[in-house]
């Protein structure tokens, strides 16, 4: 159904029409616009909710993070977090695929409309033109016929009238043929203009309007397909993320299934077990007798207790059911804590130092490879330039070596006094050092207190004396390392993998090789713990890239060597 055939004189109704068809795309936009802004809010909020129950840096969060249901939770709030971010893709699939598209088209249909009815106002006013024209001329045609009417009516009373000249009845005579003609030109002009109208009119009503009205018919059937096409997208958007919201979904209903009660139990007893003994039977003391009182070893009340302390006024505490007063960090050797919890303290203080000698040398070897580099060809670098940071890292070593002599030592005194040794939690032995401590095999019991605390005695005869000379350093490798010829055209690295550059990085230190965004590289070297890795592009172009910045996928063989 056309609406030029149907709707040919509906022209300010169809003007209306199309404008609210516009007024309601503006709507929609609006709608989808506050609906994206709700969906950023909500993302935002869900984020923060996320990041205000993350674990804080502290050392009770990480005791936490032992249990299975505190692990749980974590991977919970991660999985919320990633839930978070697809309502922010949301968001952003209905600005780039429903408001801006809607806001551009909006434009162009206004322009459109614009163009349309501007040719119709034409129309219609060149029509009302010609129509004005052949009034005009009607009315003329009908003046003069009535100005030869009376011309004629003259013309006979003068001729029936005998005392009027000749003269004058010729007059009237030509004055009436002079009306009679200027009639018939009327009438010839009012015939050409009705024809002309006539036709002018019929090209408006059954060509011009129509073809107007079938456009405004198009651009009208266009914006509702439009709008419809906005719509089904609005839906699409939610459905698109609705797998990995299933996924996020998952995540956290596997994360509820990995708690473990029996595992939590067990943890508790491994962070507070104290290693001590239960304590034994208290011995009767009958004072009817007078007799010398003792305290077994396995009393609650040790023998310095009973020295100090006047006779009659002993009083046995049950101390591992008493607080710990000692507030703090306590000492730097954990001899405030009992003796199961002091050697987890200090096997773990043992392996950070490990991780933390392990990522000097490391950095010490990677600075070490760049001067040999800058050695072999002087125009990538200076190879003094890295001597300062050299010495520095080797200083580095040299403490954290010395920290760990001391906590070593410590660790081999409460091993020596557990009642059960364990050689579990001993080291590896990778950066295992010589050991001069000297220490004393007194007793543990010397060393309890009534409180509940466990402490050293700083004396000459329990204190451990730790060498302070530097340790020698065993491993050769680590000080003069034997490297690869790194851009020696004639022995080139094998590759064990490739990787992909997540970002650009422009390279602009020496050794480093720029990559874009995507790029497919080579890895003949993996990150030794530095933080670079070492790719090449082709036989010629080969450096070190921010590992952080490209995904490496290593070979089978590479990964089991």
């Amino acid at each position: 159904m056309s609406w030029g055939a149907e709707l040919w004189d509906q022209f300010d109704n169809l003007e209306k029409h199309t404008q609210w068809g516009i007024e309601f795309v503006e709507k929609y936009t609006k709608f989808v616009k506050e609906r994206s802004e709700i969906e950023t809010n909500y993302a935002k909020q869900i984020r923060n909710l996320s990041k205000k129950y993350q674990p804080k840096k502290n050392s009770r969060e990480e005791d936490e993070s032992r249990y299975t249901f505190c692990r749980a939770f974590l991977m919970t709030l991660n999985e919320l977090n990633d839930y978070a971010g697809q309502h922010e893709v949301i968001a952003e699939n209905l600005t780039s695929q429903i408001i801006t598209e809607l806001s551009r088209y909006l434009q162009e249909i206004k322009t459109e409309r614009k163009s349309h009815f501007h040719e119709g106002r034409k129309a219609q006013q060149s029509i009302e033109s010609s129509w004005k024209q052949l009034e005009s001329s009607k009315r003329k045609f009908e003046r003069d016929c009535k100005e030869a009417d009376r011309a004629q009516q003259y013309f006979e009373k003068m001729d029936a009238d005998i005392n009027v000249t000749k003269a004058d009845v010729e007059k009237a005579r030509q004055q009436a043929q002079m009306r009679h003609q200027m009639a018939a030109d009327s009438k010839s002009d009012y015939s050409s203009y009705l024809q002309k109208f006539n036709q002018e009119q019929n090209e408006h009503y059954y060509t011009i309007i129509p073809n107007i009205f079938q456009k405004l018919q198009d651009m009208e059937e266009k914006r509702i397909e439009r709008v419809g096409v906005c719509m089904k997208t609005f839906a699409d958007v939610d459905r698109q993320v609705l797998p990995i919201v299933g996924k996020c979904l998952d995540g956290m209903t596997k994360a509820a299934e990995s708690i473990e009660p029996k595992n939590d139990s067990k943890q508790v007893v491994e962070s507070f077990k104290s290693g001590f003994e239960p304590p034994g039977d208290v011995e009767f003391e009958d004072y009817g007798q007078a007799m010398k009182r003792t305290a077994s070893e396995t009393s609650l009340s040790n023998s310095r207790e009973a020295k100090e302390k006047p006779a009659g006024k002993t009083k046995g505490k049950l101390w591992p059911f008493i607080k710990n007063k000692n507030k703090g960090g306590g000492p730097e050797d954990f001899s405030h804590l009992p003796p199961e919890q002091r050697r987890k303290k200090l096997q773990g203080k043992i392996d950070e130092l490990s991780k933390d000698i392990q990522k000097e040398m490391d950095q010490r070897e990677a600075l070490t490879k760049m001067k040999d580099v800058y050695v072999k060809n002087p125009q990538m670098g200076d190879p003094a330039s890295v001597d300062p940071r050299l010495s520095e890292i080797g200083q580095n070593i040299e403490k954290l070596q010395f920290e760990m002599q001391k906590f070593e030592g410590w660790l081999a005194e409460v091993e020596e006094r557990l009642p059960s040794k364990s050689d579990t939690y001993r080291r590896s032995g990778i950066y295992e050092t010589q050991n001069n401590t000297a220490v004393s095999n007194n007793c543990a019991q010397d060393r309890e207190s009534p409180d509940g605390s466990y402490t050293e005695e700083q004396n000459s005869e329990t204190q451990v004396k730790v060498n302070t000379e530097p340790v020698p350093n065993t491993n050769p490798s680590s000080t003069t390392p034997e490297f690869d010829d790194e851009f020696d055209d004639e022995e080139t690295l094998p590759t064990i993998g490739t990787c992909k550059a997540l970002y650009p990085f422009e390279g602009h230190n020496e050794g480093t090789i720029s990559v874009t965004e995507g790029e497919l590289l080579y890895v003949i070297e993996e990150d030794k713990g530095d933080g670079w890795t070492r790719v090449r592009r082709n036989e010629d172009e080969e450096g070190y890239v921010p590992t952080s910045y490209v995904e490496v996928f290593l070979e089978t063989n590479a990964k089991d060597s």
